[in-house]
């Protein structure tokens, strides 16, 4: 399907790859907005307000769904996706994810009446055995190949 930019909708979207010395990564739970079907880990992060940069939204959006204050340090890689929603105009979520660290705050959720439940440091190595988006796997997969650029 061709389409001009106008003739779908766009969500540009900011997320964060935080991982601690234990090797555990920083996750938020999507509780299905509505649809408990849906509920799952994701990164901490989520769409960017029309009026801020995507730098800004993603610090505000880990903020909320954290606790935490993070500084990004870098962006790690983009995803894109496309899909037809029921009834509705074509869609197209843009993703940019970072490498960012925590400089304050304390976990838990600051989100009221959100998407977001709640906030848990979660083992690398134990993501296969949870239900979780698949942003974290992109997100993961940058963060693997740029660690080891660096060996």
């Amino acid at each position: 399907m061709d389409l001009h930019f106008s003739e779908y909708d766009t969500r540009l979207a900011g997320y964060a790859v935080i991982v601690n010395d234990s090797n555990e990564i920083l996750l938020s739970w999507f509780n299905g907005g509505g649809e408990p079907s849906r509920a799952l880990w994701t990164l901490p992060g989520g769409g960017i307000d029309y009026d801020e940069s995507i730098e800004d939204g993603t610090v505000r959006e880990i903020r909320e769904e954290t606790g935490f204050d993070a500084e990004l340090l870098r962006p790690l890689t983009t995803h894109s996706f496309t899909e037809k929603r029921r009834g509705g105009r074509p869609f197209k979520g843009v993703q940019v994810v970072y490498l960012a660290e925590i400089v304050g705050g304390t976990l838990g959720t600051l989100e009221v009446d959100g998407t977001t439940d709640r906030a848990e440091w979660i083992s690398v190595a134990a993501l296969s055995r949870i239900r979780h988006a698949r942003i974290i796997d992109v997100g993961l997969d940058a963060w693997r190949a740029e660690r080891a650029q660096q060996r």
